[in-house]
């Protein structure tokens, strides 16, 4: 199998901790260009149409891309250490767990990100700096209601570490681009948590 990865971006960065955290090898990682729009050339195109990455290509030609879904058929292929629910019960509330960091937290962050930080310019246009700007007020209040999560428990799902954390990670990671410290904004709890990940194996790989 190969992995169709772009190092810089948070996507990619959560299939490859959820593979280091699972001990998964033998899958092939293959750097897409962002910056000279390798993802939206045809070659690329011909795997993941959407031209975004990750995108999984299976030993039989097929590919997968979201990273929920390969993260999905990854804990399918290598169930232990389990990173998505022991059992269905388990599984809804870590789906909501993870559900809720993405579409709320991540999102709003790659909003911000992709539309105030010049950098990103050549791969958003047209920006929309008014609308950036919100967003990032928007992740500010989101992070602080984390921040209350985890000072009443240790990870973001709950009384383990799941993908929920790998999740949330890389989205605090990304927001680095938006000058987003969580200890200087008053948010201890996430910012503590967010040291803890910080010294995992999986989260030193990029």
């Amino acid at each position: 199998m190969q992995l169709y990865v772009a190092p810089s971006a948070p996507n990619p960065r959560r299939v490859t901790m959820f593979m280091v955290e699972k001990g998964i090898q033998g899958i092939d990682l293959v750097p897409v260009d962002l910056n000279a729009q390798e993802h939206k050339g045809e070659a690329y195109r011909a795997k993941n149409p959407l031209a975004r990455v990750p995108a999984l290509e299976l030993d039989d030609g097929r590919v997968l891309t979201e990273t929920r879904a390969i993260c999905t058929y990854l804990e399918g292929l290598y169930p232990e250490p389990n990173l998505m629910g022991a059992d269905f019960e388990e599984r809804a509330f870590i789906e909501m767990a993870d559900r809720r960091v993405e579409h709320y937290l991540l999102a709003g962050i790659a909003n911000a990100v992709r539309h105030t930080h010049p950098g990103l310019a050549p791969l958003e246009q047209p920006q929309f700096p008014d609308f950036g700007h919100s967003q990032a007020q928007k992740v500010r209040e989101v992070a602080s209601w984390f921040d209350q999560l985890l000072g009443r428990q240790p990870w973001v799902a709950g009384e383990r570490f799941t993908i929920a954390d790998i999740t949330a990670f890389c989205a605090i990671e990304f927001a680095k681009l938006m000058k987003f410290n969580p200890g200087k904004e008053g948010m201890p709890a996430l910012q503590a948590w967010r040291d803890r990940v910080a010294e995992r194996a999986s989260a030193k790989v990029k």
